[in-house]
């Protein structure tokens, strides 16, 4: 056992390495690999110890941790289960009002692979869906000379997207963030969209049925690893019918990207917005 422990702590700093290299050392959450290295390597000493200190460790200790080390490993299970099924795209692309494109990370003012698979993924969509209007969600991070939803609004608008089929969010510096405010600017356009039937249906001595929210049909376009939690910060916020389209992530960094989304979806549940 301490063997194996030993060899996960290598793996774990090989793989550290590995990200620093391909997307430097300030790629988020890179640095729970030292710590998985490092909790591994005490792991391993513990494995090795235990047998020679056997007999002076109390039994409820040994319980405690087997319990601990159990429980944590069955909520990361359960977590990346979950986030596996909801990444499974199943029929046809949902027919929707709003597409809330989420961004990704912006090295300089090159967009990266897993916000290249997104926008490509809503080039598709929106030359499929001309009625559907694209909220391109993300603001200006650390390391980021532009936007994520400048670079691809700019990058749709070079493919041929219409301007009037897209709107920027740049305020977001979160999934959740995200989301808000995308509905803010859904909010704002339906409502003045509905003045607008008003006033045109009423110079005909017509009125419009009750507002309601149900009737407005959203997507959330995301990478597959990120779509349980986007869609429930979504239902969460208010939005009642929502679709999602679930698109691949960077290879290289898929493994670090489905751990560092297992810490988010319990930090976001704990806090309440999911």
């Amino acid at each position: 056992m301490a063997v194996v422990f030993g060899l996960t702590g290598v793996c774990c700093l090989i793989y550290y390495g590995i990200i620093a290299v391909y997307s430097g050392t300030g790629t988020a959450f890179s640095g729970i690999w030292l710590v998985l290295a490092a909790c591994s390597f005490l792991m391993a000493l513990a494995a090795f110890l235990f047998p020679r200190f056997k007999e002076r460790i109390p039994l409820r200790l040994e319980v405690a941790a087997v319990t601990v080390a159990a429980a944590f490993f069955a909520v990361f299970v359960i977590v990346e289960a979950a986030m596996a099924f909801q990444s499974i795209s199943f029929g046809k692309p949902p027919n929707v009002n709003y597409m809330i494109v989420l961004g990704a990370k912006v090295q300089g003012d090159k967009m990266s692979r897993s916000l290249q698979y997104r926008i490509d993924a809503a080039y598709e969509y929106a030359m499929g869906h001309p009625n559907t209007i694209l909220i391109l969600s993300g603001g200006k991070g650390e390391g980021e000379d532009v936007s994520e939803a400048s670079i691809m609004y700019d990058y749709l608008k070079d493919k041929g997207v219409p301007e009037h089929q897209m709107l920027k969010e740049e305020q977001s510096e979160s999934t959740y963030e995200n989301l808000v405010y995308s509905k803010l600017l859904i909010d704002a356009r339906e409502a003045e969209r509905r003045r607008a039937l008003e006033r045109l249906l009423g110079e005909s001595g017509y009125t419009l049925p009750p507002e309601s929210e149900s009737s407005v049909r959203i997507g959330v376009l995301t990478s597959n690893f990120h779509v349980l939690r986007a869609k429930a910060i979504a239902r969460n916020i208010g939005f009642t019918n929502v679709g999602s389209i679930s698109v691949p992530s960077d290879p290289v960094l898929f493994l670090h990207l489905c751990v560092r989304e297992c810490f988010a979806v319990l930090k976001d549940q704990f806090v309440g917005n999911m």
